[in-house]
């Protein structure tokens, strides 16, 4: 049937002038490696909805300026803006410059209202929006049309975005967060002043931080003040209005119109075009403050009904250090993960709001070491149905490092809670592993290849189809776990894992020696044919988290200084592949190879991230280096948050799992100890039990102290201070005093290496 099809779209393309969709196809997939998946379906999917999108702002927004729209097609649209993007052959037009939100919510509850950074509220996942604007007879005030809008998270028990615009006339301030009355909803308060007579203008708009989010039908509420948006979703407003006004796409935007109509206005409108909207007004007197609250039931019908903030954070590992916005942001990342782990673990709220293996495990790697341990089980229940008969763990099809992930935290968390497996999740996991074992790419003539797991869609971005070697390390390490996991249950498969984790390992490492000599170059590539570029930061998970090679390895180390040597903006990672921007968790892996090697320049990078985090807290997953907005993926990466946990715990506690030891204080910076304050973080979850460490500057000597609650017996411990002598400690001693003129460092050069 396939060449009959063949010869159907090419008659058709060829008939109507089109290229031969077929040649185009073929071509294609001469840039890859042969692969059993091109590229998954998944990704096709969430790319069609994407430009879809993006078809429908190129008809919507360009040829409608007037209108008033979010703050990311304000920039990107303005020719005067460094966001600009001209538009000339661009058939869709999307969101480049500003990716940029801020869910709010509770634990247990998955649904995300998302806040954009000018306070415009998008209560329902890819719908439609609340705003609020000030208007006077003469002017308008509009958030996103001014040049600065302050936004910060407020923490106290909640997890609130507070938006502030202000200029030498007007005030705009809101507060947006989840609370549950009888139904859980999302509240948002605004506070309006104005110097003159003016109006508060509450709005329900056709749009999100995406673009165009149609709305048919608006009428208004027959029992209370507000709206009901296409027949289902309520807007409640505490305060009845003066007036309220309504437009669709053929009567335009009511913004130069809303004080001209009269007080007879319709009960509702529609608009077949999709982009009806609605105000609510409110008179504003000169100096006096008004508070509207608007309430928006939100549906039940996600994973979870939401609970309380205190019952989530109870014993987690909190951190105390000089410097206070680090130190927010690690608070802030806690929640985020809290947040995003309803039952399951979205690495977003938006476009990334569902489940990939590769974001679970390194978001499962922070919650684990920071005590996030509530009902987190629940997740792990959730594996096994994500298996496929053969074994394999499948985010999506055509990637091949889930196997390796889903074994290589299954086995972090049992190690580090000490919790016995389910024999679901044994069985799970040997099913894992065997096909691993099955997968592998066995051809007897190909000595780069040969041995290797098949070529696959690139996980991480890397480029086309190949065999990476990210895949192979990650198999090698869900390997291994899966070895001791059947050693610790006497299981005879113990044996036949370990057998072919070492095999594949000796494979790796065969293909890398030939890579390397094919190149003549110290470092390892992306994959066996590739050049060194930007996707060497691939192989740097043998360092960091897999721990297969040494904390010296000159490969990985080398991969490091052609990456900061060739590939870094504004102190960070960039990833001119696919993200086309600054990634933050891909910077901070990069940091972790640093700060297991013992290189002073890590903390250099530490500072870089946290220079370049929202005010909200949080990053995209990649980062404009102009607009330090977001370019591509979610607004809020929460796969980013959990490495920004991971860094700053490493830096007080790290297992180095070669020496099996636990290191203390190896990267504890200089500039923390001058402040003389006391430093503090725990209680941290290890393999080997939990500990929390305090550091104080006692006049001449620092103190560091711990205590801790061990799984058996004491483990080997070293303290590591930066270009300090490594100081071992015996299993009974909880504390030693260090002089401070040996401790005390100051940094290299910024533009010197390691």
């Amino acid at each position: 049937m396939w060449p009959l099809w063949k010869f159907i779209l090419r008659r058709l393309a060829r008939f109507k002038g089109f290229l031969d969709p077929i040649v185009v196809l073929s071509n294609l997939q001469h840039f890859s490696k042969p692969s059993e998946v091109w590229v998954p379906f998944e990704l096709l999917r969430s790319g069609a909805v994407l430009q879809a999108r993006g078809l429908m702002n190129s008809q919507a927004i360009q040829n409608n300026l007037d209108w008033v729209w979010p703050f990311w097609v304000e920039r990107q649209f303005n020719p005067n803006d460094r966001a600009f993007i001209p538009r000339a052959f661009s058939l869709t037009h999307i969101n480049l410059t500003h990716r940029n939100w801020t869910a709010v919510g509770l634990p247990d509850f998955s649904e995300y209202p998302i806040v954009d950074p000018c306070g415009l509220v998008t209560p329902f996942f890819d719908g439609w929006s609340v705003d609020a604007w000030i208007l006077h007879e003469k002017t308008a005030f509009i958030p996103s049309r001014q040049p600065h809008v302050e936004q910060k998270l407020d923490l106290r028990d909640t997890f609130a975005v507070l938006t502030s615009a202000k200029s030498e006339y007007f005030s705009l301030e809101s507060r947006t967060e989840v609370k549950v009355r009888t139904d859980p909803s999302c509240l948002i308060s605004f506070q309006a002043k104005a110097a003159a007579k003016s109006w508060l203008m509450i709005c329900v708009r056709p749009y999100n931080p995406e673009g165009i989010s149609f709305i048919k039908d608006i009428e208004l509420l027959k029992s209370s003040e507000g709206w009901l948006i296409e027949k289902n979703a309520k807007v409640h407003l505490d305060t009845k209005p003066s007036r309220y006004v309504f437009a669709n796409y053929h009567s335009g935007d009511f913004l130069g119109r809303a004080l001209s109509v009269g007080d007879q206005q319709p009960s509702s409108i529609s608009c077949n075009v999709g982009m009806a909207t609605s105000a609510a007004l409110y008179p504003l007197e000169p100096g006096q403050k008004s508070v509207v609250t608007v309430s928006i039931p939100l549906p039940r019908d996600g994973l979870g009904y939401g609970s309380q903030w205190s019952e989530h954070l109870q014993g987690v590992c909190t951190i105390k250090i000089p410097d206070k916005r680090m130190q927010f942001l690690f608070e802030a990342a806690l929640k985020t993960m809290v947040l995003h782990s309803p039952g399951d673990i979205y690495p977003g709220p938006f476009t990334y709001k569902r489940f990939w293996f590769r974001d679970a495990a390194f978001i499962l790697q922070a919650m684990i070491a920071a005590g996030l341990l509530h009902d987190i089980e629940k997740i792990f229940d959730r594996f096994p149905i994500r298996q496929n008969p053969m074994g394999y763990f499948m985010s999506q099809d055509g990637e091949w490092d889930s196997n390796g992930q889903a074994i290589w935290i299954i086995k972090r968390f049992l190690d580090t809670t000490g919790r016995s497996i389910k024999k679901e999740w044994e069985n799970s996991v040997y099913k894992a592993a065997q096909w691993i074992k099955h997968k592998r790419r066995h051809s007897g003539n190909d000595p780069l290849h040969d041995g290797l797991m098949p070529a696959g869609f690139s996980a991480e971005h890397f480029g086309p189809n190949d065999f990476y070697y990210w895949d192979d390390f990650w198999s090698v390490a869900g390997l291994r776990q899966a070895a001791a996991l059947a050693r610790t249950q006497g299981s005879p498969m113990a044996d036949q894992f370990q057998a072919e984790a070492e095999d594949l390992f000796g494979t790796i490492e065969k293909s890398v020696a030939a890579s390397r000599k094919r190149l003549s170059c110290a470092g390892i590539p992306a994959s066996p044919t590739r050049r060194m570029d930007a996707s060497a930061v691939g192989p740097l998970a043998a360092s960091y988290p897999l721990q297969i090679y040494p904390a010296e390895d000159e490969r990985i180390l080398e991969n490091v200084r052609f990456l900061m040597e060739k590939h870094f903006l504004q102190g960070a990672f960039y990833y001119e592949i696919s993200h086309s921007g600054i990634n933050i968790y891909l910077t901070l892996h990069l940091a972790q190879v640093l700060l297991r090697a013992g290189r002073l320049k890590f903390f250099n990078i530490v500072k870089s991230v946290s220079n370049l985090a929202t005010p909200t807290g949080q990053w995209p997953e990649a980062i404009h280096p102009r607009t330090r907005g977001g370019c591509m993926g979610d607004g809020q990466h929460v796969w980013a948050c959990a490495e920004w946990v991971m860094m700053l715990r490493n830096m007080f506690v790290r297992e180095e799992f070669q020496e099996d030891k636990l290191i203390l204080c190896s990267g504890i910076p200089a500039e923390w100890l001058k402040h003389k304050e006391e430093i503090f973080l725990g209680p941290t979850q290890t393999v080997y039990g939990e500990i929390s460490l305090t550091l104080r500057v006692q006049e001449d000597y620092l103190d560091i102290s711990w205590r801790a609650r061990w799984h058996k017996s004491p483990p080997n411990i070293e303290i590591r201070l930066p270009q300090h002598e490594p100081y071992m400690v015996g299993g009974q001693v909880t504390s030693v005093r260090l002089k401070m003129a040996e401790v005390l460092y100051e940094y290299f050069d910024h533009d010197q290496y390691l």
